[in-house]
Parts: structure tokens; C-alpha cells; sequence
């Protein structure tokens, strides 16, 4: 089946910064929609209501399919939204759905189609087996009203109410008894062995009247739903009242099946919800947040903390130091007494170029396009513009500002290479256009063709690999070589010492002054401040719930930035005392070793949250993790490199050398 991507889309994110400053401005798609009533003649008024059904997904599974895969009801006339990329990207597949209705016009009990299984079909045993593994594996619908979630919200512990922006496909009593997810909510669902299908729904559509404000019309701000397991004798003959028994799907296919479905609608008035508040309800339900709240505050007060204490350790000692070396009136015994040590001892050596420049320069400048892309892409989410009411434009923009930024990471990659001294420009050009990006694509097209292997939703058509391929040489490649021109034709950077011709002998290391036990110990405190944050949005890529706390994501990426560059320029100043000058590629690994808490801490949640089951999951999780993890090793990594250059540059600018 073909989709759409609308490429006008893609550049959407760069557009915003034009029109943020327009005083009645809405971002595209995010404009409210009145609703009337049906025999109301009114322009600009919409009389129908379109229930669009999204791709399914379960915990316990990490591949989605699309709707049509399952035996659900189809429309006659299925409509595609135009996709944009992030949501290709994310594996969104939305649809128009048989399930049409007018506003503020009552609908109970209302068919829309039968499923037929027959015993000696083997298509049919077939569809229904995979029905059956949809609820094995909980999969969920995903339904959408006015571009807002429809929600099926519930009591859980302590009186408080969850709203789940999906709802089961349906449930199963295991062979022992056992009821498994949503099984729980009805007690007639007790027959061992059998499954229930969810085929009834009732909907119910919270609306603002604009009556009292002095405009035509309604808007919608929530849209619930409740799901049953009804079983109705058929099409013509249905009831969703009281005294109907379940929908039961025996585990062993031994009769013919058939299942109705059917919906119900109402309408509620509820003048005190705005239309700018409507997701609230929904993100306020959320598990665990105000817990996470207090928790994200705790961190950053600790990291702040720990944070001022390096920075006054730090300020202190080197004032000591500086004000040591420059003492010109001291008395000559004492001078010929006390023989110099520390870090000013290696200054005609801590400029020295490091062994493999080329490929370091590649990760900075890779680093570089990396960090700028995430630091404009979180500014733009703090403002609103890439919420979880606009699908897929946050990747849209992070991908989109990717492709733009080759130019910095040309440009960065060649000056330091031309600083240490390289002279393959050419191979270091290709090297920083192709090798990471490189890197990325191919796991990404491993995991791609395990998604089309399984029939995931989630799998990329190949017109859309094509255009990331086109992105990327076509628009990424080109600027990386602009970035790398520019970067070549600017002098070295001067370094403040000249370096001495012959290597100083580095002296016996303590174990703490070691590299390998440094860059350990480096990357313990930026991951500190950054893994309650961590566990939201793992929980938001595997578990499906929405994230949206990006103000709180924006400071902790502030103070991300301020304790890797303050832990590395710490673990610097020790290395340095000890006369260790081989600072370059391991201010680069201390900072960068916080990638490795971060697959730590993957693994951990994979096994302690997360209830994957089979090999393709598995793969995938962890493929996909592997490659979050290398961008977040050349981010953090550049960071600490520069903060650590411009330290080095800094303290040996303000000594005397003789």
C-alpha cells in the first residue's frame, strides 16, 4: 500500500523561528476545529466527526503493526492523512475508520461490521491465530478525535485515575486460570483457555461550547472511551444493555466464529475546559510523575551542588598555582630548594598532537553537529512548537536540523585536524560526512529489515529510505565539504607554549591517575543528572506513554553540559599535576563514558521494566539502543573535549615560561 510523506513538511521546523513572531500564529494541523450541529448551515463549521485508528503496539512486543493487518472492521473509503517524516520515521500509520458520527448526535449500540472465521479456512485459522497473539500480547488501539488521543481512563491503586492514551484489542484467561492485563476488569471473564474480544466501545466526546464567547460553534477537548467484550447474536440483532454475556474466542479453533462490532457515542458539555488545556487531563494521569517531580528536583540540586564544589576547588587551587609560578621577587635559596613540579612542568608537551588526530577531529566534528541539533531541537520543544499534540515533529526537526548542520561539523573536524598537524585533508573530509552517519544508517537498516521480515508497521518503505539517502548525500555531504573547506583555509589554532621537540618522560602513574580508572570514574556524575530523566524517556520510546516534560529535559541538558565539562576539566588538572600530558583523547573518553552508564542502565531496564518476549524484540531494543548510545557518546564527548581545550589553553595562556 502506498503513503505519503508531504516533504513541505519536513522543512516545517525551519520555518517556525519565521512566523513565532506573528501574534495569531498556529502551528499547522494544531488549529482548534469548531463543530455544529448536523442542519446547521454555518461556513467553517464541520458537521462529522472522523475517528482515524493509528498503528497498535504492545510492551510486551517492540513491533507494531498496522490496523488493517488485524481483522478489525475497514472503511470502504480509507482516507491517509499526509505522514511527515519523523512520523514514517516512528512507524505512525494513521487511517480513516468506519466509525463516523455527527456531533452532539447520540449513537447507541451502533454495528459497523461482522468478522467471519471458518473452521476449514485456512486464511481465516490463519487471521485468527494472529487476532489470538494480539491479545497474548496485550496490543493496543490507538484512536484519534480532533488530532487528540481517545483515552480509556480507569481507577487504579489509591484513588488516583490513569488515562491510557490506548486501549486492548482484548484479553486472555490462560490455560491454569491465570487472567492476564485487562481481564481483571470483569469478573464473567473467567473461562480458562479462552480469549475476549473488546468489539463493543463507548465513546464519550467532552465539549466547549462557544455560545458564551461570542463564537460559532463547539470544540473538542477529550474524548474517552470504555471497551466491552459483548457478544450479539447478530448485525440486526444487537444489544449492548445489561445481561449480555462476553465475547469469548476459544483458545482451540473447534467452531466456526463470528464477531460483531459495535460503538456507542455521547456528547458532554464542559465549558471549563479550554481548548489550549485539552491534553491535560491525560498528561496530569500520568504513573509516577509527581513522584519523578521531586525526585528530577532532588538531582539537579545534588548535580548543582557538586557542580559549585568543582568550580571552587578548581578557582582556588589554580589561583594558588598561577600566582606561584608568576612570582618573579623570590628569594634565589629558596628557588634552587624547592624544585617545580605539576602541571606547569609539561608545557612544552600538553600541546603535542595526539595520536590518531584524524579520527578524533572526525568525532568532534560529528560531536559538534550533534549537540547544536539537540540544543535547538530542545529549545523549539521548551516552546511548544514540537509537543505531543504535533506527531512526529520532534524527529522531523531533529532529523532535518541534522541534515543542515554538516557545515559546522566540516568546519570543526578540519580545523582541529589542521591543528594537529593532519594532511589528508580529503580523507578527513569523507571520513566526518560518512563515518558515524555510516555507522547509524547501517544499524538502522539491519533493524529495518527485521521489521520488514516481521511486517511491522514500523518498517521504513524504501521510498522513504531513498529520501533520508538523498537527505543526506544530497544535502548533508555537500555542506560537510563547505564546513571542511572553510575550516582548512583558516590558519591552526595558536597554541599559547611552543611544544618541545623531544617527549618528556611521563612519570610512575598513581592507580587514580591511570586513564582507564580517570575515564571510569568520569562519566559517573553526568549520568547522575541525567538518569531520572532517562527512565522517562526509555518509558516513552518502549512502553508507549507520552513524554512531554521538556522544560525539566531542556535544564537537565543544561546541567548535562556543565558537569561533563566541569568533571573533565577536574580529571585534567589531575592528570596534568601528575605530568601526565595526554589530555586530548581522554578528555574526550571521560566525558564520553557517560554513553556507557547509559547502555548500563538500558540493559538494566530491559530486564527490570520492560516484558519483551522473542528474539526479534530482543534484537531490536537493543539495536536501537546501540545506536542512541553512540550519539550520546559523541555528544558528551565533544562537550568535555572543549570544555578541557579551552581550560588547557586558558591556564597556559596566564603563566610565564621561561
Amino acid at each position: 500500500m502506498k503513503r505519503r510523506i508531504h516533504f513541505g513538511s519536513v522543512l516545517f521546523p525551519l520555518l517556525i523561528l519565521c512566523f513565532s513572531s506573528c501574534s495569531a500564529f498556529y502551528l499547522p494541523g494544531l488549529a482548534p476545529v469548531s463543530f455544529c450541529e448536523e442542519g446547521k448551515d454555518v461556513d467553517d463549521c464541520q458537521k462529522e466527526i472522523q475517528l482515524y485508528v493509528n498503528r497498535l503496539d504492545s510492551v510486551e512486543s517492540v513491533l507494531p503493526y498496522e490496523y488493517d493487518v488485524f481483522p478489525f472492521c475497514k472503511d470502504d473509503h480509507e482516507k491517509r492523512p499526509t505522514e511527515n517524516l519523523g512520523q514514517v520515521l516512528f512507524g505512525e500509520r494513521i487511517e480513516s475508520s468506519p466509525y463516523k458520527f455527527f456531533f452532539n448526535k447520540k449513537v447507541d449500540c451502533q454495528p459497523v461490521c461482522t468478522t467471519n472465521f471458518k473452521k476449514g479456512d485456512k486464511a481465516d485459522i490463519a487471521k485468527l491465530d494472529f487476532l489470538k497473539m494480539g491479545m497474548q500480547l496485550n496490543y493496543q488501539h490507538h484512536w484519534i478525535i480532533d488530532n487528540m488521543p481517545v483515552t480509556w481512563c480507569y481507577d487504579v491503586e489509591d484513588g488516583q485515575k490513569y488515562c491510557n492514551p490506548g486501549f486492548p484489542i482484548g484479553c486472555l484467561v490462560t490455560s491454569d486460570g491465570r487472567v492476564k492485563d485487562a481481564c481483571v476488569i470483569n469478573a464473567e471473564f473467567n473461562k480458562k483457555n479462552t480469549f475476549y474480544v473488546f468489539n463493543h466501545v463507548d465513546i464519550q466526546i467532552t465539549y466547549h461550547s462557544g455560545a458564551a464567547e461570542g463564537w460559532t460553534g463547539a470544540r473538542l477537548v477529550g474524548a474517552t472511551l470504555e471497551p466491552k467484550s459483548i457478544k450479539h447474536a447478530d448485525e440486526k440483532n444487537t444489544n449492548c444493555g445489561e445481561g449480555t454475556s462476553p465475547m469469548e474466542v476459544p483458545g482451540e479453533f473447534s467452531n466456526d466464529v463470528s464477531i460483531v462490532y459495535t460503538y456507542s457515542v455521547s456528547f458532554v458539555e464542559n465549558n471549563n475546559i479550554k481548548w489550549a488545556s485539552r491534553w491535560d487531563y491525560i498528561l496530569v494521569s500520568m504513573p509516577h510523575t509527581n513522584i519523578q517531580w521531586f525526585s528530577i528536583m532532588n538531582s539537579l540540586v545534588i548535580v548543582l551542588f557538586l557542580s559549585g564544589m568543582v568550580a571552587m576547588i578548581m578557582l582556588r587551587t589554580l589561583h594558588k598555582d598561577i600566582a606561584r609560578y608568576n612570582q618573579v621577587d623570590q628569594v634565589i635559596v629558596i628557588e634552587d630548594a624547592q624544585e617545580e613540579s605539576g602541571w606547569k612542568q609539561v608545557h612544552g608537551d600538553v600541546f603535542r598532537p595526539p595520536r590518531k588526530g584524524m579520527l578524533l577531529s572526525v568525532f568532534l566534528g560529528q560531536g559538534t553537529q550533534i549537540f547544536i541539533m539537540t540544543f535547538i531541537t530542545l529549545f523549539l520543544a521548551c516552546l511548544g512548537f514540537l509537543s505531543p499534540a504535533n506527531r512526529g515533529a520532534l524527529m522531523t526537526c531533529a532529523v532535518v536540523l541534522w541534515v543542515l548542520l554538516g557545515t559546522p561539523a566540516g568546519y570543526v573536524s578540519a580545523r582541529l585536524y589542521k591543528t594537529f598537524g593532519g594532511e589528508k585533508w580529503k580523507t578527513n573530509v569523507l571520513l566526518t560526512a560518512l563515518l558515524c552517519p555510516g555507522i547509524v544508517f547501517a544499524d538502522f537498516f539491519l533493524m529495518n529489515l527485521i521489521l520488514w521480515v516481521e511486517g511491522s508497521s514500523a518498517a521504513i518503505p524504501f521510498g522513504t529510505l531513498v529520501a533520508i539517502l538523498a537527505l543526506w548525500f544530497g544535502i548533508s555531504v555537500p555542506l560537510t565539504f563547505i564546513g571542511a573547506y572553510f575550516g582548512f583555509k583558516k590558519p591552526a589554532i595558536e597554541q599559547p607554549v611552543r611544544t618541545n621537540q623531544i617527549p618528556r618522560q611521563i612519570p610512575e602513574q598513581s592507580f587514580f591517575t591511570k586513564p582507564i580508572p580517570g575515564i571510569v570514574m568520569g562519566g559517573i556524575l553526568p549520568f547522575g543528572c541525567i538518569f531520572i530523566q532517562l527512565f522517562f524517556i526509555l518509558n516513552s520510546i518502549w512502553s508507549h506513554q507520552m513524554y512531554y516534560m521538556f522544560g525539566f529535559l531542556f535544564l537537565v541538558f543544561i546541567i548535562l553540559l556543565i558537569t561533563c565539562s566541569e568533571a573533565t576539566i577536574l580529571l585534567c588538572y589531575f592528570h596534568l599535576c601528575a605530568e601526565d600530558y595526554h589530555w586530548w583523547w581522554r578528555s574526550f573518553l571521560t566525558s564520553g563514558f557517560t554513553a556507557v552508564y547509559l547502555f548500563i542502565y538500558a540493559v538494566h531496564y530491559f530486564f527490570s521494566k520492560l516484558q519483551i518476549i522473542g528474539a526479534a524484540s530482543t534484537i531490536l531494543y537493543f539495536g536501537y539502543t546501540m545506536i542512541m548510545v553512540l550519539i550520546f557518546f559523541l555528544f558528551t564527548g565533544t562537550i568535555g573535549f572543549f570544555a578541557c581545550f579551552w581550560f588547557v589553553n586558558k591556564i597556559y595562556s596566564v603563566v610565564k615560561v621561561d
